[in-house]
């Protein structure tokens, strides 16, 4: 019988390889079950393309089944190998406690960790970290050929740039995490990106030899997330799109989100909300017949927004976005104008009083005295939202947000930053 979670995600296209079809869909079927997916903490955040498979481990929670979320504190010292031709720069364990405790704190804005089936967070120094040199080669090492790995891809792509024996073993400690989550949390199922196939295999071929019953462990890989154009989704003008509201704000977030171009939008509603499918067939609708309204990319970037920061960082989101549209500065607080307008061109001037026209070519805003003074006399001028006509107006304390900067905007849309140092 075909499993209605199954075929959900199979409609929202991240399903990309399982090892045994229909003995998952017969498990989910007859029990629920616990199931896990695997962050190594190789920054304090994680980015938005590290979060479809938690997102689809979420599905799975809203099924009735149990998340595991392992954070690898042991894995993240070693280095995963896949999608690299180098090896990574190895971090200490403060560091790598610090990005554990980041990592968690985001895991815990996505799932639910109070009902029956709450999410589990475990941390696999805690097994592996126990575990001395003799144990390892002889317990886990003997289970796994040389040949049985270097056909592992994540290996293969690496013999010809060079690997060391440390990511070379990568594959065999995840898999004693799986074996591990089987034997104590009754952990049949990993989920994890296409690039981790070899290691969730692995897993299985572990559990497979250290059990005499027969064994029911199964594992699903999320194709690689891309745009329309082929390109590699998840990054934005200033790089990755970070869940840390620190390295990426709300705003920011929203954004990224709401400037989805049309030919992707349906596919990441998909993908990345909770909507239904009536709704999200609904939405597809609007972007064929009125892609003005752009009512697709609000719905994402309000879920997506809501999802990882809250409902009050997406109350201040569309607040920024809707007083920049209407150019209603006046809207904002010196916070949220900061945040507006971190990546507008901006200049470093001494703190210190200032006539308009002065201040206006200095800036760069205008181009000379002579364009400065036309500006100004033409409303064109506008000072942290507030329009200045007078050729006498001096630039003091007061337009001084937080004594630190002044946003300047020229025209309709030209805005700049004032610094004051």
């Amino acid at each position: 019988m075909t499993n209605a979670l199954i075929e959900d995600l199979k409609w929202r296209g991240v399903l990309y390889q399982q090892t045994d079809e229909e003995g998952l869909e017969k498990l989910l079927n007859d029990e629920k079950t616990a199931l896990y997916c695997g962050v190594d903490p190789t920054a304090d955040s994680m980015h938005i393309g590290h979060i479809v498979p938690l997102l689809v481990l979420r599905r799975f929670q809203l099924h009735g089944h149990q998340p595991i979320l392992l954070v690898g504190g042991a894995t993240g010292m070693i280095g995963d190998p896949s999608g690299r031709n180098e090896e990574r720069q190895l971090q200490t364990t403060d560091q790598i406690d610090r990005n554990v405790a980041g990592i968690k704190k985001q895991m815990e804005q996505i799932f639910d960790f109070k009902t029956e089936n709450g999410a589990k967070l475990v941390n696999n120094r805690d097994w592996i970290g126990k575990m001395d040199i003799i144990e390892f080669l002889r317990d886990y090492g003997k289970l796994m050929s040389v040949n049985y790995m270097l056909a592992k891809d994540t290996i293969a792509s690496r013999l010809e740039s060079g690997i060391s024996f440390t990511e070379f073993s990568y594959t065999l400690i995840q898999a004693i995490d799986f074996n591990h989550l089987y034997d104590h949390h009754s952990c049949r199922i990993q989920i994890g990106g296409s690039d981790q196939w070899g290691n969730i295999t692995s897993g299985l071929e572990v559990i497979r030899k250290t059990h005499d019953e027969e064994t029911k462990a199964f594992g699903i890989t999320i194709p690689l997330i891309t745009k329309a154009d082929g390109t590699k989704f998840g990054k934005s003008a200033g790089g990755a799109v970070w869940l840390d509201p620190e390295k990426t704000s709300p705003y920011e977030f929203y954004q990224f989100w709401i400037n989805t171009a049309d030919a992707d939008v349906v596919k990441y509603l998909k993908i990345f909300t909770f909507l239904e499918r009536e709704e999200i067939e609904a939405l597809a609708q609007s972007v064929e017949q009125e892609p003005h309204l752009r009512k697709a990319q609000k719905a994402l970037a309000e879920e997506m927004t809501k999802l990882i920061h809250g409902e009050e960082a997406l109350e201040t989101a569309i607040r920024i976005t809707n007083a920049l549209f209407k150019g209603d500065l006046k809207a904002l607080s010196a916070a949220e104008m900061k945040d507006a307008f971190k990546d507008v061109q901006s200049v470093d001037l001494a703190k210190e009083d200032q006539n308009i026209v002065e201040l206006l070519v200095h800036a760069g805003v205008s181009p000379s005295k002579r364009q400065a003074r036309e500006d100004v006399t033409n409303g064109a001028i506008s000072v942290n939202g507030e329009k200045i006509q007078d050729l006498d107006y001096t630039i003091s304390a007061n337009d001084r947000l937080e004594d630190a900067f002044a946003i300047i905007r020229r025209g309709k849309k030209k805005y700049h930053m004032v610094r004051f140092q």
